[in-house]
């Protein structure tokens, strides 16, 4: 039982779940304390052996196939996974995407020689692995890529640059979203794999100064005449790339609300442990009427999200969860956590403000929620075409 009082689906209660849990928050415990996590935040960057440890305890690939390596596990251990980074506080490891949107790729639309070649290495650890989309001209509006693939012999020959990029100056398998028809639109996106440590011409910038996420390696990537085999295309036919991302954006968005709503009930959780604790005027502040009144509507609303994106969890398992649903719970998830969040630093008064506080973190943090994954406002755009 959360701090929200909602009873997990029964999906989500099975005994090998909450033993999963348990064992996920004590690897963080373990690997992952207060001490180095603040490290990461002043590396903006986190270790790079933490890839490896995780592949140890096998949160690598938790659902992918055990023949390639996997855990054999399903999207419900990837949502324990999201919500105990939340829990602990655990920034800047880009776990979910590597397992929940990069493998899947792989597995969906990969051949059996792509998946025997790369999909073992992601999930010990060798790979660590990031997917380049967003260019300097080009965010939601994939179509417009300008990153080029031209195939010579056997090769193709990539040119171009990204932008954003979550893990980039870790990460030595790279998703890269190409042109490798410029006189189509969508039909001539394609999906090319990019590995580094043998990529000549291939570069990376300095980690990018943010907001928030400090982390968080997100970084400036450059292919300048990189070239690859061209085995190395996702699956065996050009033009395939804005298909294959849109089939997976419904999980990409899913995660992104998975994650919000993990912010929002730690951050509720936190907020109540101080409101409880702090005192002023000569008592606690959760005496007094105004915190009470916004906690309740935190609460609420917290509430009724939670029962949708348990209801999108669902639907998603059942392989019936719909793009436009998805991007519901993406924009109003990531809406709300912008607004519970600041609502409960608001009652922590200037300790919220302080870094030491991890309520002046989830504020920063959650800033970017609503942008990455398609901005809310192309969700409202998706959503408004099935009116």
């Amino acid at each position: 039982m959360s701090v929200l009082n909602v009873e997990r689906p029964d999906f989500m209660a099975e005994e090998e779940i909450r033993m999963f849990e348990d064992m996920v928050g004590k690897f963080f415990e373990q690997h992952a304390p207060p001490e180095t996590v603040d490290r990461w935040r002043e590396q903006h960057c986190v270790d790079r052996d933490m890839w490896d440890k995780a592949g140890e305890a096998g949160l690598l690939g938790l659902s992918m196939p055990e023949e390639f390596g996997g855990a054999g596990g399903d999207y419900r251990h990837e949502v324990v996974l999201m919500e105990q980074l939340a829990a602990k506080g655990v920034d800047g490891f880009g776990i979910s995407l590597h397992n929940a949107i990069v493998a899947p790729y792989i597995l969906h639309y990969g051949t059996e020689e792509q998946k025997q070649r790369w999909l073992p290495g992601m999930c010990s650890g060798k790979y660590v692995t990031a997917i380049a989309m967003t260019e300097p001209g080009a965010g939601s509006d994939l179509q417009a890529v300008k990153t080029s693939a031209v195939k010579s012999g056997n090769q193709y020959v990539i040119n171009g640059s990204k932008t954003f990029i979550t893990n980039g100056q870790t990460a030595n398998l790279i998703c890269v979203v190409v042109k490798t028809d410029k006189s189509e639109g969508a039909k001539g996106v394609s999906l090319v794999f990019v590995e580094t440590d043998e990529a000549e011409g291939f570069e990376r910038g300095p980690i990018l100064k943010k907001m928030g996420q400090p982390a968080q390696d997100t970084s400036e990537l450059f292919f300048n005449d990189v070239k690859i085999p061209t085995s190395n295309l996702l699956g065996t036919e050009e033009g395939q790339g804005f298909y294959q991302l849109m089939g997976q954006l419904p999980q990409e968005r899913l995660n992104i609300a998975v994650q919000a709503l993990s912010t929002i009930e730690e951050a509720l959780r936190v907020t109540l442990d101080y409101v409880k604790e702090r005192q002023a005027f000569g008592r606690p502040i959760l005496n007094f009427q105004n915190t009470q009144f916004v906690l309740a509507e935190c609460k609420t609303e917290a509430t009724v999200a939670r029962v949708f994106v348990n209801h999108c969890m669902g639907r998603h398992l059942e392989g019936k969860l719909d793009a436009a649903t998805a991007s519901m719970a993406k924009y109003w998830t990531t809406d709300l956590e912008g607004k519970i969040v600041d609502r409960c630093l608001q009652l922590f008064g200037g300790y919220g403000f302080m870094d030491e506080y991890p309520i002046s973190r989830m504020y920063r943090d959650s800033r970017i929620q609503r942008i990455y994954g398609g901005t809310n406002e192309i969700m409202k755009l998706l959503i408004a075409r099935t009116l």
